[in-house]
């Protein structure tokens, strides 16, 4: 008997297997049936008990019957819980059960997929052919160097000697400037004037004169 057949009662030769996605809908559908069918039973719960509390005084076999019947349906109601329970964990496991069942045929597919990739590929063929790579890109490494390496007449001379020119030049220009400050030490200076330079006037004199002036300016 099938998982499927333990589950649901089912496993005769005749019978046609259920498939998970039916039979989780099923479940599903049950377990909206017993949801509503609490709600109706609770709603009747209020109802008996409002009953109870009308006929209390008034009517008490009335209100004994109301309290009978509210405790046949707070029973029913305890059994679809226990019920919506079970059928709740059967849910779970037969969706996870489906989400395995799922996972492990992709994987299946995966492997079928990589095999037959792999199957036109040989490992030593690719050795060689990572190989073939290696040796024309140091070629190639070897081509680019040879093509970037100076040739012609520069080649000819010693970059010792070139130097050694190099600093000559500079020491001849070094002792030219040199004889040059030397020459302007003997240049002749300006003579110094033999006439007194005119003195000004002291600035008190001047003050005295303003002073002169304005006194004579305020006696008119």
């Amino acid at each position: 008997m099938s998982l499927f057949g333990k589950l649901f009662g089912t496993g005769g030769k005749g019978d046609k297997s259920t498939s998970p996605q039916e039979a989780i809908q099923r479940l599903r559908d049950t377990e909206e049936m017993l949801t509503k069918k609490q709600e109706f039973l609770e709603k009747k719960i209020d109802q008996e008990l409002l009953t109870a509390k009308k006929n209390g005084t008034k009517n008490k076999r009335a209100a004994l019957q109301a309290l009978k019947r509210k405790k046949r349906y707070e029973q029913q109601l305890g059994q679809i819980d226990g019920t919506l329970s079970t059928i709740e964990f059967q849910r779970e496991a037969l969706e996870n059960a489906n989400t395995n069942t799922e996972v492990l045929k992709n994987m299946g597919f995966a492997a079928k997929a990589m095999k037959a990739a792999h199957e036109n590929m040989d490992i030593d063929k690719v050795d060689d052919l990572m190989q073939d790579i290696t040796e024309q890109q140091e070629l190639a490494q070897e081509i680019s160097d040879a093509i970037s390496k100076p040739v012609g007449f520069g080649e000819e001379f010693d970059e010792d000697d070139l130097l050694a020119e190099l600093e000559e030049l500079e020491q001849e220009e070094l002792d030219k400037n040199l004889l040059e400050i030397t020459g302007t030490e003997n240049v002749p200076l300006p003579n110094v004037p033999s006439t007194s330079l005119p003195v000004r006037p002291a600035a008190k004199e001047e003050d005295e004169d303003d002073m002169k002036d304005l006194e004579a300016w305020a006696a008119n």
